[in-house]
């Protein structure tokens, strides 16, 4: 029971640890993100250049006061100094990745990339087969959608005026009406970037 406890304890002290050197790593990115000199974040969120200083070093834990004073100087959502850095390179393997199927039509969305803050956009890899093509309601206003033909022949973009593209072809499209995307061979793939404004 004793090394139950003990053991409990030693991963808590790691996870908080990790938490502490996390956030280090996150407000050092933030505030050379910034383009600003430690000196000059710690006078602008109010708190000691050595208290900063220990912060970027991992040393210490921050208290939520302190956090959110970073945050409003650096103009960052509190969330961007507490969760973990993203990895340098990110991969998603072929099949791998959240999927969503269509309904009405043999066409999945498999999202490779969310938007990160500061940008507008998502990705996603889509696989399409013959038969009833796959019609998108409107997206919000100014939403286009860019597709990038992998393999396969497909007729996309606004259900008005859709055209033909083949592997290796690239098209734009306002995405904010409605708009289709119809296979004309099997195992056609591409890579769709919904652009948000």
């Amino acid at each position: 029971m004793a090394n139950t406890i003990a053991q409990s304890q030693e991963n808590a002290t790691s996870g908080k640890d990790a938490m502490i050197a996390s956030m280090a790593t996150s407000i050092r990115r933030e505030r050379e993100r910034a383009n600003v000199s430690a000196s000059a974040l710690a006078r602008r969120a109010g708190i000691a250049k050595s208290t900063l200083s220990q912060l970027e070093a991992g040393i210490g834990n921050p208290s939520i006061e302190t956090l959110w004073a970073l945050a409003v100087a650096l103009g960052v959502p509190v969330s961007r100094l507490i969760e973990p850095p993203p990895p340098p390179v990110k991969v998603v393997r072929a099949g791998q990745g959240p999927a969503t199927r269509s309904d009405h039509a043999d066409y999945t969305a498999r999202l490779l990339a969310s938007c990160p803050p500061g940008a507008r956009r998502d990705i996603y890899a889509i696989h399409v087969e013959p038969g009833v093509p796959h019609v998108s309601k409107p997206h919000p206003p100014g939403t286009r959608e860019h597709v990038v033909l992998c393999s396969g022949r497909a007729r996309l973009g606004p259900t008005e005026e859709p055209v033909e593209l083949g592997t290796g072809d690239y098209a734009t499209y306002p995405a904010d009406g409605r708009h289709v995307f119809e296979a004309l061979e099997p195992a056609t793939t591409a890579v769709m970037v919904i652009e948000h404004v």
